[in-house]
């Protein structure tokens, strides 16, 4: 016997999916790359993705300023390789091709436990140079990277996971 999977119309969590990982694209290119190069966040750049992350990090994340080469490896690696991840996320999503569940779930615990807990727990537990000093703005543009993850998780939690709703 053959399930067949659901359109994604009547996966409507799946869409949401969709957005959230194509924005997560963009975030990638505007901000993971500046730190996965090492690029010196200051307010004079020429480059305007600089310029960005400077305004972000000079207000929100001085971790994020200081350059720890762990975490350039955390943003290059986010940068440079969960980016090819998304594309194929979101095309499988689109799809339905049941066999990214792996995949999804090799990413979502990678992400939560390599980039999350380092980078939440500097930021709120590490050097007072390093740690946020507005933890609502910091949770609101970062916790998006743990949470979406989390429910792509739960999401691929069963074999087959297209022909169902979530």
């Amino acid at each position: 016997m053959t399930v067949e999977n659901l359109p994604l119309r009547k996966r409507p969590f799946d869409i949401v999916f969709i957005v959230v990982f194509a924005l997560m694209i963009v975030t990638c290119i505007i901000s993971d790359s500046v730190e996965g190069l090492g690029l010196d966040q200051v307010p004079n750049s020429p480059n305007i993705l600089v310029q960005w992350n400077y305004t972000y990090a000079s207000n929100f994340d001085p971790l994020y300023q200081s350059h720890p080469v762990w975490l350039r490896f955390i943003s290059g690696t986010s940068a440079f390789i969960y980016i090819v991840f998304y594309v194929l996320l979101i095309i499988s999503l689109v799809k339905g091709f049941n066999r990214i569940q792996l995949f999804a779930v090799i990413y979502a615990t990678m992400i939560i436990s390599l980039t999350g807990i380092p980078i939440f727990g500097d930021e709120f537990f590490g050097p007072a140079a390093e740690r946020t000093p507005n933890p609502l703005i910091f949770l609101c543009y970062n916790g998006p990277y743990i949470l979406f993850p989390l429910l792509l998780l739960i999401r691929m939690r069963k074999p087959l996971p297209f022909t169902r709703k979530f």
